[in-house]
């Protein structure tokens, strides 16, 4: 190669590195989204749009040059223009993955099988001019097979072009012999092995998608069909998945020549990836870097184990830790038996290949607990982290590395735990169930919360930081340089003057900080002085390595602090993934093995009292899924977004369902030790005394003593706890994680915790309601009040009732037709009934009122303004319709708009509108010369305690005002007529009894006084001047007076 060939800058490995290392994630999505379809249940294929199977000339688009911008961090910046035509990376096309209408039926089709696998057997030299009977049953369906398997096709076609520029850049660090240390040049070194794990990885999954060949070979075939040739990609991407049948044997020979430059770069990890797996007694000494994990790199050189104690030595640590290794995703690689097969075909491996058996032996035996003990560490560590920085928020300035170390090393343990958990021959099952796997996970989104919360006090603490200390230090190390070229030099400045410029007033005033430009200059410059020869040789000078790192850490802690969130802490390993398989029939949905061992976790989470107030962890859990999608396969961010959202919902659901069934069962709870107090309990105990007292022995000798009510109460000591003592604890635990945060964010959608517990509370109430209703399952139908209306009680009566209307101011003609009505009690009743009805239903409206008042405030106090500005000319319809309105937002109406329904459906054919009215005018002369009676019932008396008679005939008043407003509604009389007409018939019954001395008549005389004013008190329609002039106030107030002095001397 040419000198200028090899000019640092003009490779662009900087660059390179990183686009490389984007497309290898999305083409590792784009074959996963492949081979999770493709194994699973398969639908018929629709057909893909127009242009699909058409590949676009290799050119840069749009697209490249927004990334490239991207990249430099300044739009257009001339050091981020794409790579020269040589070096060009063609954007990966879009589609394969996921889609339900791209999946191919013709694999499964029967009349295709033979010609599928004649193909599959003679790939990829498929001769298809001289075996036309075999793939005779092809010829049909050529165009078909051509348009709906592009996607597929030219996927491969981008994972082997994916291949050649990452070759293409291996050979080219190699000759530029460019010098790898993490501790020096860490993004160098660490975007140089997550790119050879990741090609590595994305062979391992191509070579896992069990038809490819088929895919291939159909197309091909399809193609020469229709176009006469093959297409001009197929023969290399033929021998190329041939090649790749074992793609770790085929990389091993592959990365002979880079064996020099992976070794160096695996050996700089021995300061760090031991750290990562020391004991937990131990582990206060790690550090945060996680890197790769090391048995597949030295696969690829193994020569240098033989070589290098240090290289062995870091391989058996992996090799201990762990049985098998994350792919991509759910995709594992079961280390111990890949190294072991290749291995055992190698002259003089022997000693290796007792090295894997002891390692796995070890992994086997000890990992498991080694594991344990970590995470068992690690849930009290991020306690006390949690708790400090919550109360000492300052601190996670100084303490970050300390807050992302913590987050690295549990989402370490959990995927290790995910990973091993179904994956590795167990020989204490024990170690791979973690009952507490949620206390974990909720310290971990505690402190995640900590650092969104408080990112203003962390760029004020880094801004100071990189302007006061950094640039002073840095500035100092560039002027000591004994050598620095001119490029360098005006870098080095860049980076200097960019960090003297910040200020504490850029954070203050809400300024976006942005230093990505500044971050790739370093890495482009790790890549200038890595290189053999180079003026300045990084290697020569680790200090300012060091310190840039340094400064890079202190810069995303800046302008970065989501992405280390993301890079840190991202659990979305739980969802891998959901696929939706479509046929004309029905919908098949495959979600991976993480998925369903997360709702199991969950699950065991509200099983185990101490772990419920962690179970919040599992829905804010759901908005890390998003971040598992990449922009190369976007097919699959609607599945995962709505099996995010669906996950979220069945948890918070679950959570709230919980909580409810606790607060049933503290209520039941509750009525069990009420229903001990009970006069019948009591016969009993009563009994023992009496024949203690005589010296009876009755019943069986050693029969235990029967325990009386409230000995729960009674505690020896702290340890005694009562079934009533466990369910209030676990409400207070669950309703600590249903309140944790007020709302979540999933793919855009908002979530509130506490509304799913006041909805299931809504519909629980809502049941016991409509069982005190009595509910007819057949009718479905309730008891209505109107029912209690439906007697020919005031028929029966209507002479003397007419009589008594008109006769209120004779007392002796009163008294004489009073005793000639029949049914006194009944009618009592029944309009007891009503207002006990009347009142709850008071209650709910009350309690719906306050509902709608709190979440939809403006709508509430609209309604309630037009409520209460209705004039009184408005039509009756009207006015009607603005009380349904009223009615259903839970507001006061002064006439029922549900009872007028009710009473109305009452009315009979066979009598007349007016007869109806005059019945309706009785009913209220009934009840109101039958008020009298109450006086003598021993139950009538009226508690102060409950501001109420203990038979209920409080609720009287409200039934007496919404039958009558319900009632002369529906006649269309006037409302407040018939109820002076009514104060004035109960008036002068009432006034009567106070004449009467005989005692059982007067029992409760004055409770029943009270009556009177809590319907004048209740009614919209009259005035206490009115009941002034019917019944002297002076009653009123000596009745208030004799009933509280009673109720004092009772409760003497």
């Amino acid at each position: 190669m040419s000198r200028s060939v090899l000019q640092p800058s003009q490779q662009k490995l900087a660059e390179k590195l990183t686009i490389l290392n984007d497309r290898g994630v999305g083409m590792l999505t784009r074959l996963y989204n492949i081979k999770k379809v493709r194994t699973g249940r398969r639908g018929r294929g629709g057909g893909g749009g127009p242009g699909q199977g058409r590949r676009d000339a290799p050119r840069p688009n749009a697209e490249s040059r927004r990334l490239s911008c991207w990249l430099a961090g300044r739009p257009g910046a001339e050091r981020s223009h794409f790579p020269a035509p040589s070096g060009q990376i063609r954007p990966a096309r879009r589609g394969a993955c996921g889609d339900p209408k791209a999946k191919p039926s013709y694999l499964i089709d029967k009349n295709l099988e033979s010609a599928v696998k004649f193909i599959v057997r003679k790939f990829p030299a498929v001769e298809t001019r001289n075996n036309n009977q075999q793939l005779a049953q092809l010829q049909k369906e050529k165009s078909e097979i051509l348009k709906n398997l592009a996607l597929y096709y030219f996927t491969f076609v981008d994972v082997m072009e994916f291949k050649d520029h990452v070759c293409e850049l291996l050979n080219t660090i190699d000759v530029c012999q460019v010098f790898f240390d993490i501790t020096v040049n860490f993004d160098l070194t660490k975007n140089y092995l997550d790119l050879i794990i990741t090609y590595t990885t994305l062979m391992i999954l191509l070579s896992r998608i069990e038809e490819r060949k088929a895919i291939i070979g159909l197309y091909n075939y399809a193609h020469e069909m229709t176009h006469g040739a093959s297409d001009r990609e197929y023969p290399r991407l033929g021998q190329m998945i041939v090649d790749y049948e074992n793609p770790l044997k085929k990389m091993m020979e592959e990365f002979v020549p880079h064996s020099k430059s992976l070794s160096d770069a695996l050996i700089s990890l021995q300061m760090v990836y031991p750290r990562r797996n020391l004991s937990a007694d131990q582990w206060r000494n790690a550090q945060l870097l996680s890197l790769i994990s090391a048995p597949i790199g030295f696969i690829l050189c193994h020569g240098i184990l033989n070589t290098d104690a240090t290289a062995l030595n870091l391989w058996k640590l992996a090799l201990q830790s762990s049985s098998c290794l994350s792919l991509f995703r759910d995709e594992v690689f079961h280390i111990h038996k890949a190294a072991e097969d290749l291995f055992v075909n190698i002259r003089g491996y022997n000693k290796r290949i007792n090295d894997i058996r002891e390692c796995k032996e070890a992994a086997v035996s000890h990992a498991g607990s080694m594991h344990r003990e970590r995470r068992k560490f690690l849930r009290s560590a991020l306690k006390e982290l949690a708790t400090v920085l919550s109360d000492q928020p300052g601190l996670l300035g100084p303490k970050a590395l300390f807050v992302f170390m913590a987050l690295s090393f549990a989402r370490d343990e959990i995927i290790w735990l995910l990973r091993h958990a179904d994956n590795m021959p167990k020989k204490s099952a024990d170690d791979f169930i973690d009952k507490h796997i949620a206390e974990l996970i909720f310290y971990m989104e505690e402190l995640r919360a900590h650092v969104r919360k408080y990112g203003p006090v962390m760029q004020r603490y880094y801004v100071q930081y990189l302007s006061g200390f950094d640039a002073v230090v840095l500035n100092e190390l560039v002027q000591n340089l004994s050598v620095c070229p001119e490029d360098e030099s005006i870098i080095m400045s860049s980076f200097v003057n960019t960090m003297t410029s910040l200020s504490v007033k850029q954070v203050e005033d809400g300024e976006v900080f942005d230093f990505r430009g500044m971050r790739l200059d370093w890495f482009r410059l790790q890549a200038y002085t890595s290189v053999s020869k180079a003026s300045l040789s990084l290697s020569d000078h680790r200090e300012l390595g060091k310190m840039m790192n340094t400064i890079i850490f202190h810069t995303k802690m800046v302008d970065s602090l989501v992405e280390m969130l993301v890079e840190t802490s991202d659990l979305s390993i739980f969802w891998y993934v959901v696929i939706f398989f479509k046929s004309e029939f029905e919908i098949f949905i495959m979600q991976s093995f993480y998925s369903r061992a997360f709702e199991k976790m969950f699950q065991q989470c509200l099983e185990l009292p101490s772990q419920s107030r962690y179970s919040i962890a599992f829905p804010l859990l759901c908005t890390h899924f998003m971040s598992c999608t990449h922009e190369l396969c976007p097919e699959e961010r609607h599945h995962i977004g709505d099996r995010s959202l669906s996950l979220c919902n069945m948890f918070l659901d679950e959570m709230a369902k919980q909580a409810r069934n606790l607060i049933t069962d503290i209520c039941t709870e509750q009525c069990t030790l009420s229903d001990q107090l009970l006069p019948k309990h009591c016969a009993k105990t009563i009994s023992q005394a009496v024949n203690k007292k005589s010296k009876k022995q009755t019943g069986k000798k050693g029969e235990p003593e029967r325990e009386k009510p409230g000995v729960e109460s009674m505690r020896k000591n702290r340890l005694v706890v009562t079934n009533l003592d466990k369910l209030h604890t676990a409400l207070s635990e669950l309703c600590f994680s249903i309140n944790y945060v007020p709302n979540m964010v999933v793919w855009e959608h908002t979530f509130t915790p506490r509304e799913y517990l006041t909805s299931h509370l809504e519909i629980r109430f809502t049941k016991s309601i409509v069982g005190m209703t009595m509910y007819n399952q057949a009718t479905q139908e309730i008891a209505k009040p109107s029912e209690l209306l439906t007697s020919k009680l005031v028929v029966e009566n209507v002479d003397v009732l007419t009589q008594m209307r008109t006769s209120f101011d004779k007392p002796d003609q009163m008294a004489a037709l009073f005793k000639r009505l029949s049914s006194v009690d009944s009618v009592l009743k029944r309009m007891t009934i009503i207002g006990v009805i009347l009142s709850f239903r008071s209650l709910a409206q009350e309690a719906l009122r306050d509902v709608l008042s709190y979440h939809i405030p403006f709508l509430v106090s609209s309604i309630e303004d037009f409520k209460d500005h209705i004039p009184r000319e408005t039509d009756m319809k009207v006015a009607m319709n603005v009380y349904e309105l009223s009615s259903a937002a839970g507001l006061p109406c002064e006439i029922d708009p549900a009872l007028v329904v009710a009473l109305s459906s009452q009315k009979s054919e066979n009598i007349s509108p007016e007869e109806e009215y005059k019945i309706a005018c009785l009913l209220m002369v009934f009840v109101a010369v039958s008020l009298p009676t109450l006086a003598s019932n021993v139950m009538s008396q009226y508690s102060p305690a409950i501001e109420g008679h203990c038979n209920n005939i409080h609720c009287l008043a409200k039934a007496i005002n919404q039958i009558a407003a319900a009632l002369f509604t529906i006649h269309k009389g006037s409302i407040e007529d018939r109820l002076k007409e009514f104060l004035a018939l109960a008036s002068s019954s009432l006034l009567k009894i106070g004449q009467e001395t005989d005692k059982t008549t007067t029992r409760n005389r004055e409770s029943v006084y009270l009556l009177l004013d809590m319907i004048v008190q209740e009614s919209p329609f009259l005035t206490m001047d009115l009941l002034e002039s019917c019944f002297p106030y002076v009653l009123l107030r000596n009745a208030y007076h004799a009933v509280y002095k009673q109720s004092v001397t009772s409760s003497a």
